[in-house]
């Protein structure tokens, strides 16, 4: 792992372009351009927002600001996976023809994709302002911990599904499924404590669970996350990425004989 460390900082150029290059063609030829990456998730806040306070009535006070300091992370996290599906396949004529660390593709994905969450988060961040809502600046030096702790969790399964779908490409279909499934199974719309106790152990395997909860804890609640709950999240965090580092390496061998 720490030679594969090594190469990617030497290619650290070429991460970098390919990244500006995925950021300036993302919506290149479209009228808005850049502003679809604040466009989309405030529509679809919108859309959460009347379902679930006004039709399915969640009675939760600012329903709009609770959903909107999880449903940035969710859809950076959600980009991430689904855009790492064709991150090999997709670029086959640079696979077979040129060398490179291979893991630059799926990493320069997810970078774009947290970059752009980043960006998103200057409202999400004014947003809370605006409202006063249980500000906690103290809490607020927590968020580059949770930050990172979902990129490692994100770029581990970026590796593992880029990789796999070289093999089996079906997976592109199956992960779609598997995403759109995750969410309603994360508390992105909906407060934790709404979970049945029977479905409590589920809900401990899913690591994308104690992320969102301290996204939430700190910008909606205004406190300190669990660091209890964090701790157990980072371990897990990096058991996968370590795993996804692992299943690239070993499956990139036979990469230019597939594709």
């Amino acid at each position: 792992m720490i030679d594969t460390i090594k190469e990617l900082y030497q290619y650290r150029e070429m991460i970098s372009s390919m990244v500006k290059r995925d950021l300036r063609g993302r919506y290149k030829g479209s009228m808005l351009g850049f502003l679809w990456t604040f466009i989309n998730p405030l529509l679809q806040l919108l859309i959460y927002t009347v379902v679930f306070s006004s039709i399915m009535r969640m009675g939760i006070e600012h329903y709009e600001v609770f959903l909107f300091v999880t449903l940035i992370p969710w859809i950076f996290f959600a980009n991430s996976l689904l855009g790492a599906i064709g991150s090999i396949v997709y670029n086959q004529n640079l696979v077979t023809k040129i060398y490179f660390p291979r893991e630059v593709l799926p990493l320069s994905v997810v970078t774009s994709h947290f970059i752009n969450m980043l960006y998103c988060f200057v409202i999400v961040l004014a947003v809370v302002v605006f409202y006063n809502y249980n500000l906690n600046l103290i809490a607020w030096l927590t968020l580059p911990v949770v930050a990172i702790m979902e990129y490692i969790l994100a770029l581990g399964f970026a590796f593992i599904i880029s990789a796999v779908t070289v093999y089996i490409r079906d997976m592109e279909h199956i992960l779609s499924i598997i995403v759109f499934g995750w969410q309603f199974l994360t508390p992105v719309m909906y407060p934790e404590s709404l979970i049945p106790e029977k479905y409590s152990f589920l809900f401990s395997l899913n690591p994308m669970a104690p992320i969102i909860i301290s996204y939430r804890d700190i910008l909606y609640y205004g406190r300190l996350p669990d660091m209890m709950l964090l701790a157990h999240s980072l371990v897990f965090c990096i058991i996968i990425f370590c795993i996804g580092v692992y299943t690239f390496t070993k499956l990139k061998r036979n990469f230019a004989e597939e594709l």
